[in-house]
């Protein structure tokens, strides 16, 4: 018997993150930040010239997405994780800054794992293959930064229960690391056919 999702929202606390372990299945609610690499990139030139940035990260989660685009009577449209490497050159600059938590597919890098562990950020895992059912979990969208990028703009995304896999807590747990670990049959010796 599993254990019932954690339910957390935002803005973050790092002593809200804390108790979370890799594996935790967790439901979040509030406000979450959209952005892909594009953006991404932007960002972090704004902070190379000492620009403001399109929303202040501390306590604040970023989901790696470019969404469809809305159909009627829909706040977004598909909403499914990017690949979260691409954001790795990225990251470090943002957790600095108080980024509590990010949401994507994939592994992190190990230079993204540890300014988590230096700054208390975790990283979530959102389940490739239904962003039509994520979609679902957003209320409410609005671009708040970089209109010019379409798809892949800043957006504040108000969401309800959204589900997501902690991959990275503040201990330095990797689900990565350690699922196949868990999950490991043990090697039989061979048998001789003598």
């Amino acid at each position: 018997m599993t254990d019932p999702p954690v339910t957390l929202t935002t803005p973050f606390t790092q002593a809200d993150l804390e108790p979370l372990r890799t594996g935790d299945s967790v439901l979040l609610s509030g406000a979450v930040f959209a952005a892909r690499d594009a953006a991404h990139a932007r960002m972090a030139h704004a902070i190379a010239a000492g620009q403001p940035l399109p929303f202040d990260p501390e306590g604040q989660v970023i989901y790696f997405v470019g969404p469809t685009p809305a159909r009627p009577g829909h706040a977004i449209g598909s909403a499914g994780p990017t690949t979260a490497t691409r954001m790795d050159p990225y990251s470090p600059l943002l957790i600095e800054r108080g980024l509590r938590g990010m949401i994507g597919k994939g592994r992190r890098g190990p230079e993204v794992r540890a300014a988590m562990l230096t700054h208390g950020c975790v990283y979530f895992g959102a389940i490739e293959g239904t962003a039509a059912l994520l979609a679902r979990r957003v209320l409410k969208a609005e671009i708040v930064a970089y209109p010019d990028l379409e798809t892949e703009a800043v957006r504040r995304l108000e969401v309800v229960d959204f589900p997501v896999m902690v991959v990275n807590d503040l201990q330095g747990g990797d689900l990565y690391e350690e699922g196949p670990q868990q999950w490991r049959r043990p090697r039989h010796p061979s048998r001789s056919t003598a």
